[in-house]
C-alpha cells in the first residue's frame, strides 16, 4: 500500500490508495492544452500524462514560430506520487478546479514559458469511449472538454513573445485505458492490426463554444460522435447537445485535412460551419505517434530534450506524421470564429478513398 498526497483528497475510484489504478496496466490520466491568436497563428499546445501502473509522468510542450514546430520533451519515474504535477522543468498548478489552471515551462535548452488558462464555460463530458479489438479493451476513457482564454508568454531562444489579445484555445482533461508504454506483442487472434478514423474539432465563436468529433470504423460508420454548443458563462444544465455530421477534404498526397464542411442539429449553434486551414500542427510535438517519445515510454528517473521540426520537410505518410491538428478559420452563417481540426486515419477509409494502410489522397 502507497499513501501519497492524493489520499488527502475524496478522489478515490478503488478500495485502494490513489497511487493504484484499478487493475489495467494501460491506464493514464492527461491534461491537454492547445492556444493561438485570433489570427490563428502563434499556435502551442501541451500534454501531460500520468501513468500509474507504469510508474512514469511525461509531459510535452510544443509550438510555432517561422515554420518550425519547437517540442521540449520531458519524462520522469513517478514514485506513486500522481499529485505532483511536475515533470522537470513542466508544471500545472490547479488554480480553480473546472476553470482556471496555469502552466508554467522553466527555461531548459532555450525553451520557457508560463501562461493561464481560463475557462469560457462548463466543460462539457464527451461520452465514454470504449472500443474493443476483439476481445481485448482497445480504449475505455472519459474526456471532458472547455474551450478558454490564454494570459502569458513564451520564450524560444532568449526571444520573448507575450500571447496576442485574444488568445484563445481548448484544454481537456482525459482519463481511462489507451496503449500506453511498451507495446503489446501479444497478438489477439483473428484480428488483423486496427484501422483508426478520428475528427476533433472544437471552435471559439464570438458568444459561445462549439464541440464536434467523431470516430469512425473503415466504413464510414460512428461508433463514438457528438455535437455540442456551450454558450459564454453557462453552466452544466446550460450545455446543449446534439449531432453532426462532417464532410471532409484531405491534401493530395496526405491524410491530413484541407477543410471541411460540418452540419449540425444542435441548439444555439449554427447550421452549418466551413472550416479553412491556416496551418499544421503535428501531434508528435506532444508525443502522440511519436517514435522515441510515445506516452509512457520509460526514460529513466528523469530526462528531458528540445526537438526542432522543419514542417515543411516532413514526409506526410510516415506513420508518426499522420496525426495533425490544424489551426481553421470557421464560418457559420453570419458568424466567424476560429479553432482546430485535429484528424489521424490510419488503415482504409471508403468515404475518402483510402484503400492501403499508408496510402495518400488522389
Amino acid at each position: 500500500m502507497v499513501l501519497t498526497r492524493g489520499d488527502e483528497y475524496p478522489i478515490h475510484q478503488t478500495p485502494e490508495p490513489v497511487a493504484h489504478a484499478g487493475t489495467d496496466r494501460n491506464f493514464y490520466d492527461r491534461y491537454f492544452f492547445n492556444g493561438y491568436a485570433p489570427d490563428g497563428s502563434g499556435f502551442f499546445a501541451l500534454a501531460f500524462g500520468v501513468y500509474p501502473h507504469l510508474d512514469i509522468a511525461d509531459a510535452h510542450f510544443s509550438f510555432i514560430r517561422d515554420g518550425i514546430q519547437y517540442c521540449l520533451h520531458a519524462s520522469a519515474e513517478l514514485a506513486s506520487e500522481r499529485m505532483a504535477l511536475r515533470v522537470g522543468p513542466i508544471a500545472i498548478e490547479v488554480i480553480e478546479p473546472l476553470q482556471r489552471l496555469k502552466v508554467t515551462i522553466a527555461e531548459t535548452e532555450g525553451i520557457a514559458g508560463e501562461f493561464t488558462f481560463t475557462g469560457r464555460s462548463f466543460p462539457i463530458e464527451e461520452p465514454r469511449f470504449t472500443h474493443r479489438i476483439g476481445p481485448r479493451a482497445f480504449m475505455d476513457y472519459t474526456r471532458m472538454t472547455q474551450n478558454g482564454g490564454y494570459e502569458g508568454w513564451i520564450d524560444l531562444d532568449g526571444a520573448r513573445e507575450t500571447m496576442a489579445e485574444g488568445t484563445s484555445g481548448t484544454r481537456d482533461r482525459s482519463w481511462g485505458i489507451r496503449p500506453i508504454g511498451a507495446r503489446d506483442m501479444q497478438p489477439i487472434p483473428g484480428h488483423a492490426m486496427p484501422g483508426f478514423f478520428w475528427q476533433w474539432t472544437p471552435v471559439n465563436f464570438p458568444d459561445g463554444s462549439l464541440f464536434f468529433h467523431v470516430n469512425n470504423d473503415s466504413t464510414g460508420k460512428a461508433w463514438n460522435t457528438r455535437a455540442a454548443w456551450a454558450s459564454d458563462g453557462c453552466d452544466a444544465s446550460g450545455l446543449c447537445e446534439g449531432a453532426g455530421s462532417m464532410r471532409t477534404r484531405l491534401e493530395a498526397g496526405t491524410r491530413w485535412p484541407s477543410g471541411g464542411t460540418l452540419a449540425l442539429a444542435v441548439r444555439g449553434a449554427p447550421e452549418q460551419v466551413d472550416f479553412e486551414p491556416l496551418g499544421r500542427f503535428q501531434m508528435k510535438g506532444l508525443g502522440y505517434t511519436h517514435p522515441l517519445w510515445g506516452h509512457g515510454a520509460y526514460h529513466g528517473a528523469l530526462k528531458v530534450e528540445r526537438e526542432d521540426i522543419d514542417l515543411a520537410a516532413l514526409d506526410p505518410l510516415a506513420p508518426e506524421n499522420l496525426h495533425v491538428q490544424i489551426p481553421v478559420a470557421v464560418s457559420g452563417g453570419e458568424a466567424a470564429g476560429i479553432g482546430v481540426f485535429e484528424q489521424l486515419i490510419i488503415g482504409p477509409f471508403g468515404p475518402l478513398g483510402l484503400k492501403e494502410y499508408l496510402d495518400g489522397a488522389e
